[in-house]
Order: structure tokens, then sequence, then C-alpha cells
């Protein structure tokens, strides 16, 4: 509001840039702008202040739709005064030089004519649509019948004001109904969370079946590696085994054939040995006997030489070893 101040006779007053000012002196204006600040004579002058700005109008229409349910409709409606003077020439925006304030209520009416406008309109809607129609698109339609409504509506641009823009917050139904409609959505939820719920079990079991057949799969997989490591280990002990009988058959065969040619070489010699013997002289025999009789007897205990035994050998030696005749 305008502040006030008082001297003699007069009054300064002082708008802020917000309100348009108007200062008739009787019937006659005499200034007219935004955010004035005049002096005024009470006696023969008058002011008149007009806010300019955006103002907001709270809606509750309650109404009954097609099939006779009761709803509240909730809104918004955003207007300003767009020509300020011809509004003052409709509604008393008078102050009082006193005290600032308005001689009457301007701004009630205002709205007053407004909410009629928008509450017509929604009431016209509410009485042609079903409550279904009503809850599931009905914002959007009372807010599109209200700003159709209010651009068309004469009264607006007579009053010199201007619909900005209209909101809707909500349409909600009488306590009763609200709960009839609720029940079931309730009960729809409540079934899509145990859904959830039987879904995330459902989900769990699956994971734990999935982790229990991995870890049998490891386990067979396991079992397969070590069967194969034992069946390897078996191949390779077997192996060893053949190769170390094998090795084995080598020397055998190695050694036998060792042995085979030492004792062909002495069953050789031997028969040579025989042969040189059969055509050797007696005497020859002789020393051969006792030589190998000297080499298989340790010792002798006694020995007798006889006069016989001297003379017979060593007859058969000068006999065996005379050079024969030609």
């Amino acid at each position: 509001m305008a502040e006030i101040r008082y001297f003699p006779f007069v009054r300064h007053v002082r708008a802020v840039p917000t309100s348009h000012v108007l200062h008739y002196h009787g019937e006659r204006l005499v200034g007219s702008g935004r955010g004035l600040a005049l002096w005024v004579w009470p006696l023969s002058e008058s002011v008149a202040e007009l806010p300019v700005d955006d103002r907001d109008l709270v809606l509750a229409v309650h109404g009954r739709t097609s099939d006779y349910q009761d709803v509240t409709v909730q809104g918004v409606v955003t207007y300003r005064v767009s020509e300020p003077e011809r509004l003052a020439e409709r509604v008393n925006f008078a102050i009082d030089l006193r005290t600032g304030q308005y001689v009457r209520e301007p701004i009630g009416r205002i709205e007053a004519l407004l909410s009629q406008l928008a509450q017509e309109e929604v009431l016209r809607y509410l009485a042609r649509s079903p409550i279904h129609d009503v809850l599931t698109d009905g914002i959007s339609r009372v807010r599109e019948a209200i700003d159709t409504a209010l651009a068309r509506a004469p009264q607006l641009p007579e009053f010199g004001l201007t619909v900005t823009a209209v909101r809707m917050t909500g349409i909600r139904p009488n306590p009763d109904l609200e709960k009839a409609i609720e029940a079931p959505v309730r009960e729809r939820i409540k079934q899509d969370s145990d859904e959830a719920a039987f879904g995330r079990r459902a989900l769990a079991v699956e994971k734990e079946r999935a982790i229990a057949e991995n870890e049998m799969q490891n386990r067979i997989e396991l079992a397969k590696r070590e069967e194969y490591l034992v069946e390897q280990e078996g191949q390779n002990e077997k192996r060893k085994a053949l190769d170390a009988a094998e090795n084995g058959q080598i020397a055998a065969d190695a050694e036998a054939r060792r042995i085979e040619t030492v004792d062909g070489a002495h069953k050789k010699l031997e028969r040579e040995w025989l042969d040189v013997l059969r055509d050797a002289p007696s005497p020859v025999l002789a020393t051969v006997a006792a030589a190998a009789f000297a080499e298989r007897i340790d010792h002798i205990d006694n020995l007798q030489v006889t006069p016989d035994l001297v003379t017979s050998f060593l007859s058969r030696f000068t006999s065996g070893t005379a050079r024969p005749e030609k």
C-alpha cells in the first residue's frame, strides 16, 4: 500500500513501483502513473491505487459429475491489471488518505468475478463428464476449459483485466468415494509388491540353484581331473616298469651274449688245447698233468718218491725225448 505522511492541510503520498496511482481533483484526473510520489489536498482531492503486478487467485470448486459423484477441483488463476484507468472506472480503488488502506474491498470484487467465471466453466465440465473421466484426465480438461472460457469472457476486457495463467493442482472425490477407488488400487499395488517379492525369492532360489550346479560342475571337473591324474600316474608307473623291464632284459641279453662269447672262447681254447695234447708225446702229457695237478692242489703233506718211480719216469722221459731215427 501507499505510504502516507501527514503535514498541515496536506498529505504526501508515495506508492510502490508495483502500484498504479490515479490522482483526482474532484472528478478530474490530474495525475496517473506507477510508483508516483505526490502532494494531496485531502479536502478536494482523492487518490486511487491499483496493483499492477501478477496476482494469484486460489480456486476450490465443489461440483457433481454426470454420474452423481461429488468432487472438489482445486487450482490457481493468475491475473493482472492491464488497464488501470478502465478498471478504476468500474471498481473503487480509492485509498484513505489517513491510513493508506482501501476505502472498499476492490481486490475481493475482482477475485469474485474471476472465481465466478472459472467456477461456471468447471461445473459445466463436471456435469457432462463421468467420475472415471474426471479422475483420469480431468486436470488437463478443466485447465483448458477455464483458460478458454476466461479468454473469451467479455467482462475481463471491460474491467481492464488479463488472465496470464491457469494451473490446476488436483481433483479429489469425497472421502468415501476416494476410499472405494483406492481399495482396488491398493490391492493391485499389494499384489504387485507380493509378485515382486515372489520374483525376488524365485530369482534368489534360481541363483542358489545355479551356484549349486556350478559347485557340482566344479566338483565333477575336479574328480575328472583327479581321475585323469591317477590314470596318468598309473600309465607313468607302468611305463617306468616297462622301461625298467626292457632295460633289464637288454642287460640280461647283453650279459648272456657276453657269457656265451666268453664260454665259446673258453670251449674253443679247450678244443684247441685238446687237439694239441692229442698229438703230444707221453712225457709232455705227464708234465701237463703234473702242472695241472700242482695248480689244483693247495699243499702236500707227504710225498714219497721211490727209485722205481724215478727210474720209470726218467726212462719215459728219455725215451719220449729221443730223436727218432730217419
